[in-house]
């Protein structure tokens, strides 16, 4: 390589740290962790300790995150991009791993001189998700999404003796490695096909490579139409692997199950917003124009994209509300609800506009609150009873009266029902759907519309049942009681407390997610 050429890298690269700090941060912390966990041997005060540690961390990954410009900017060559948009998610994702370290504090199913390890990798974990949500390269997308699985791989199997958890880690290698392989053979598809790994100039090469099928024969515009096809649902099979979308959601239901609790809850919220974060960049810097509530390609290359996200966000909800309705137990049932719940967030995704774009967000954030005090409740729950069924929830108003209320506030808001924050989040992708309904050729978004409201209809069956259990079934003679530190009880609290606040007064995250869809266009 010319000098000269060499030395301009190197000062783009060296430019591009002075916006890299809250992932500098995220990766010298998670080194340190480490450290601290090998120094500090000692049990008493250990928790406590790494846990202050990492929340340091993420503050101030947080602190510098807040103090960057709100410029959008290409950084490391085109590999990343900071903006607003990718800074939203980075919120959410600090959020999520802030509280999950307080939640895994308290959980008995961390031994103290294990859970320094745990935190450090969290903090890995955080830093693939911050890299998600600003990949712009087509290389970075899969070496984010990598480092994002293999960790999650490592924290599923964390629990050594339960043979469950081995099951899980397992199953989750497996089915991660093969969407792996698949979405990276799709990436060379599409490098191929468009000659470049930079998402920002697909929609541009896109163009060019639709106009080019007017003057091809054809075979060869058929052959390139369809390898364009393949490569996009490879890619897409990546993408959906993480949100635990149908055909590629088999691993949920057996790794909720088997993972460590508190994990769960962050996998629930953190990667899946994670995967849409990519999702949104991807499919709208690929096949989305001039951003607007109309005026968005409906179809690139003669392939209707946004139907076939309608039918994948149709067929997911449906599959994971009918299969919820007959679990038993809670982390299974939450799988199948998280798999419903990506499919309500792929009908923003379908309606490829700025409100659905936002809608996406929005849903996002409340999600992370009502899934996280969900999950939160059946950790109160399976620590004094050592079940996760939900018949131990029998009762559960007369033996823990704050857990019940909470758990049902969260159940109604993961429905839907007003007032609680849920409704005015589905509220939202309803609306991006019914906003494209009157374009030309937009009538199937009002049937997609009618399927969502369906499948909400069978998601209240579900989570009725456990709130009759909780108020309205006695417990059982020797149903043992549920206690909660002092700390738990104030985190159901403070979730409870968002999810009545901004069932009613819903305009500050509206307006954040409004101030945040800005993506960088290259």
């Amino acid at each position: 390589m010319d000098p000269k050429n060499l030395q301009v890298l190197v000062d783009v690269n060296l430019k591009s740290v002075a916006w890299f700090y809250p992932e500098l941060w995220l990766i010298f912390g998670s080194m340190g962790v480490f450290i601290l966990d090998l120094v500090w041997r000692k049990n008493r005060g250990r928790v406590r300790l790494l846990a202050g540690a990492t929340l340091i961390v993420l503050a101030c990954s947080g602190a510098a995150l807040a103090m960057q410009p709100a410029d959008a900017v290409s950084l490391f060559n085109g590999m990343i991009a900071t903006d607003s948009f990718a800074n939203f998610w980075k919120w959410l994702f600090l959020a999520a791993a802030a509280l999950t370290v307080v939640i895994s504090s308290g959980s008995q199913e961390f031994a103290p001189e294990r859970i320094g390890e745990f935190f450090a990798l969290l903090l890995a974990i955080t830093l693939g998700m911050f890299l998600m949500a600003s990949a712009t390269n087509l290389l970075m997308i899969y070496m984010a999404i990598e480092l994002v699985s293999m960790v999650s791989y490592v924290l599923v199997g964390y629990r050594r003796a339960d043979r469950k958890a081995h099951e899980a880690a397992l199953k989750y290698v497996i089915y991660g490695g093969v969407a792996s392989g698949v979405m990276l053979f799709g990436m060379s598809y599409l490098y191929g096909l468009l000659g470049t790994a930079n998402v920002t100039e697909f929609a541009v090469k896109l163009a060019a490579l639709s106009q080019g099928f007017a003057g091809a024969a054809p075979g060869a515009a058929a052959a390139t139409k369809l390898a364009l096809v393949l490569a996009t649902v490879f890619v897409s099979a990546g993408i959906g692997y993480k949100v635990a979308a149908v055909p590629w959601h088999m691993w949920c239901p057996d790794v909720y199950e088997g993972a460590p609790t508190p994990f769960t809850a962050f996998l629930s919220v953190g990667p899946k917003a994670a995967g849409f974060a990519l999702a949104i960049r991807f499919f709208f810097g690929a096949f989305a124009g001039k951003m607007g509530a109309t005026g968005l390609a409906d179809s690139v290359a003669g392939i209707p994209w946004p139907a076939v996200v309608g039918v994948i966000s149709a067929v997911t909800m449906t599959l994971g509300n009918l299969v919820a309705v007959v679990q038993t137990n809670l982390k299974r049932l939450l799988a199948y609800s998280s798999i419903a719940h990506a499919g309500y967030m792929l009908m923003g995704l379908a309606a490829v506009s700025a409100t659905g774009m936002q809608s996406v967000m929005i849903y996002s954030a409340i999600y992370l609150v009502m899934n996280l005090g969900a999950f939160l409740v059946v950790i109160l729950v399976a620590q004094s009873t050592g079940s996760e069924s939900i018949f131990e929830y029998r009762g559960l108003a007369r033996r823990h009266p704050v857990a019940a209320v909470a758990f049902a506030i969260f159940l109604f808001s993961l429905t839907g029902l007003p007032p609680f924050a849920g409704f005015m989040g589905k509220m939202y992708l309803f609306y991006a759907l019914f906003e494209r309904i009157g374009i030309p050729g937009g009538g199937w978004y009002a049937t997609l519309a009618l399927i969502g409201a369906l499948n909400t209809a069978v998601s209240l069956y579900y989570y009725a049942r456990i709130i009759r259990a909780m108020f309205l079934d006695p417990p059982y003679e020797k149903a043992a009681p549920v206690e909660a530190s002092p700390g738990g009880q104030l985190l159901l609290g403070a979730f409870s407390a968002f999810i009545l606040v901004f069932g009613v007064w819903w305009n500050p995250i509206v307006n954040w997610s409004a101030r945040s869809l800005q993506i960088f266009r290259g």
